[in-house]
């Protein structure tokens, strides 16, 4: 498996580190990302209504606090595939990933996780906003 990291310009890193993959800053929020909702329900931040009420983050201090939890835990590689689509349900139907909830009701923790991500959403929405 190639594991490298792009440059900021999106070129292909000229040195890539085939025995493991960097650590790379994964930014965004809780609303524009299912890992990152995934994680920071299993590592227990509030997950809360922002803006005008619709989108749903960990906030600024708990989107930082998972944005620093990943960089210390979380690797990215990938692979580069014409029908990525097809590895992607290979791996999800033979490999355990227990973080994955599409294409994946066969695992055993499916439910647990589905219900998890439901109870965050539905306390949310029993929250005011947060400014």
């Amino acid at each position: 498996m190639r594991r490298h990291r792009p440059a900021v310009n999106g070129e292909p890193d000229q040195h890539p580190e085939p025995a493991q993959a960097r650590a790379l800053p994964l930014p965004g929020n809780a609303a524009g990302s299912a890992l990152r909702l995934t994680l920071g329900c299993l590592l227990g931040l509030e997950l809360r209504r922002v803006g005008s009420g619709k989108r749903m983050t960990f906030g600024a201090a708990g989107e930082a606090a998972l944005s620093l939890w990943m960089a210390d835990n979380a690797r990215v590689c990938w692979i580069e595939r014409e029908e990525p689509w097809a590895l992607e349900s290979e791996l999800i139907t033979t490999v355990d990933l227990p973080l994955n909830l599409d294409q994946n009701r066969h695992n055993a923790f499916h439910g647990r996780l589905k219900e998890m991500r439901a109870q965050a959403r539905a306390r949310a929405r029993e929250l005011p906003v947060s400014p």
